[in-house]
C-alpha cells in the first residue's frame, strides 16, 4: 500500500495495491504495521457504514471532542465522494485549512483523518457507501459539528447550499469563528 501525506501532513491518503486477474481484484485495505510505519499509530475500535442514495448528500462536518476525540480511516465501498478534513486544532499552523480528496470504490483509495479534525463528505454518485473505522466509540455527549459551507473554509463542494441534501443537524452547525477551542495546540 502507498501512504502519502496531503497538503496537511497529518492527513494521509492511502492507496492499497490491487492484484487483478480475470476474476476481479484482491487488496489489503488495512495493515496495522504499514500504517504504524507511516505514523498512523491508532487502534480502531468501531467501524461504521453509511449509504447515501442520492448524489449531493452532504454528511458533516463532524467531530468528537476530548476525551472521546476520534481519528478516522475512511473508504468507499460503492460510488464516490468528495471527502473533506478540516483542521480545528486552535493554534495549529494549518488551523482552518482543509484537505479534500475524491475517494471512490473504483480507485480503492482511503483517507486517514486524525483527531482534531472535522470530517465530512459529499456524494458524487448515487448509492454511495462509505465505510470508516474510528479509534474511539461514538459518544453522543461528545459529538459536535462545524458548518459544512462556512465561507471561511473555502471548500469547493460539488453542490451549493440550495441543492445539498443535509440532515437538520448539519443545517444548524456553527461557523469556525464561533467554534470553541476544543482542540488546542
Amino acid at each position: 500500500m502507498h501512504i502519502a501525506a496531503t497538503a496537511i501532513p497529518e492527513v494521509k491518503e492511502i492507496r492499497p495495491f490491487r492484484h487483478q486477474d480475470p476474476r476481479g481484484f484482491f487488496a489489503e485495505i488495512y495493515r496495522e504495521d504499514r500504517l504504524r510505519d507511516a505514523g498512523i499509530d491508532v487502534t480502531f475500535v468501531q467501524e461504521n457504514h453509511s449509504l447515501s442514495v442520492e448524489r449531493g448528500v452532504v454528511r458533516g462536518l463532524h467531530f468528537q471532542i476530548p476525551p472521546m476525540a476520534q481519528a478516522k480511516l475512511v473508504r468507499v465501498a460503492a460510488g464516490a465522494i468528495l471527502d473533506v478534513a478540516v483542521d480545528i486544532r486552535r493554534g495549529s499552523q494549518t488551523w482552518g485549512r482543509h484537505v479534500a480528496v475524491v475517494l471512490s470504490a473504483a480507485a480503492g483509495n482511503q483517507l486517514y483523518v486524525p483527531e482534531g479534525f472535522a470530517h465530512g463528505f459529499c456524494t458524487l454518485e448515487p448509492n454511495s457507501e462509505v465505510i470508516y473505522k474510528v479509534n474511539r466509540y461514538y459518544s453522543q455527549a461528545h459529538d459536535f459539528g462545524l458548518a459544512w459551507n462556512d465561507p471561511a473554509l473555502a471548500i469547493a463542494w460539488p453542490v451549493g447550499a440550495d441543492t445539498a441534501i443535509l440532515s437538520d443537524k448539519d443545517r444548524r452547525q456553527p461557523l469556525l469563528a464561533d467554534l470553541p477551542a476544543y482542540f488546542a495546540q
